[in-house]
């Protein structure tokens, strides 16, 4: 079973402790706009800037979660509904996601599931070197996702080699690092430390690939829900 499997059997059996399954809850989830989802942040180089990914929004009892997906629309339906979605087709899992976010949050289960805004992409990359240094010392960090703040606040004072897989990134120096594709992943690996892990790698099925026996410090808001879940370490002090 692959952890995305995993986090759904835990999931479920929560909601079905909770008494949530048999009740008629209606979740609805829509891909935001760049200004509805990050604001105006400083730099212009965010993924969801440059159209390459959406953030979808859902919605459960008053408590929103999100998360960051290629693959998006609107849909509706109950837990029940959602529990039985298609881990395989990519729009289901976002819908998933998202889901868990926003549930685990109305249940006071989990917490900042939304993305920040503005200044907070900065505010939060300002903070990580010290939380990197303070519960890991000075590892060499492989980064998986292209998050241009925390390679800039990171890439001065570590060793670091991130991997990402927009084309439009690879090769190239961003923010003082390297951006390598996906066929570096295992070399990344054996070298690395600590993982750094965007938690889109939950939604887009690429999650297994970073769980070995390296730490792992998973990032954003996708992974709220499942890093509560499964008692996965997550760095998002900014978000909402």
């Amino acid at each position: 079973m692959n952890t995305l499997e995993q986090v759904r059997q835990r999931a479920v059996e929560f909601w079905e402790e909770a008494g949530l399954m048999e009740e008629t809850v209606e979740v609805t989830a829509a891909p935001l706009t760049v200004e509805q989802a990050i604001g105006k942040p400083e730099g212009r180089d965010f993924p969801i800037q440059k159209g390459k990914e959406k953030l979808m929004e859902a919605r459960f009892k008053g408590a929103k979660g999100q998360a960051f997906t290629d693959t998006y629309g609107n849909y509706q339906g109950t837990l029940a509904d959602i529990a039985r979605l298609d881990l395989t087709d990519p729009r289901a899992t976002a819908v998933f996601v998202a889901t868990l976010n926003a549930v685990m949050r109305s249940m006071n289960f989990a917490a900042y599931t939304i993305h920040c805004k503005d200044a907070g992409p900065a505010e939060c990359s300002s903070r990580i070197a010290a939380h990197i240094r303070e519960r890991h010392g000075a590892p060499k960090i492989g980064m998986a996702g292209f998050q241009p703040a925390m390679i800039k606040a990171l890439s001065g004072e570590f060793s670091m080699r991130v991997l990402d897989l927009d084309p439009d990134n690879i090769g190239q120096v961003r923010h003082g690092a390297l951006i390598e594709g996906g066929n570096a992943t295992a070399g990344v690996l054996r070298w690395a430390d600590l993982l750094l892990v965007t938690g889109t790698t939950l939604a887009n099925g690429t999650i297994d690939i970073f769980l070995t026996d390296k730490p792992v410090i998973f990032y954003g808001t996708t992974i709220a829900g499942a890093a509560a879940l499964m008692g996965w370490e997550r760095f998002c002090p900014c978000s909402m």
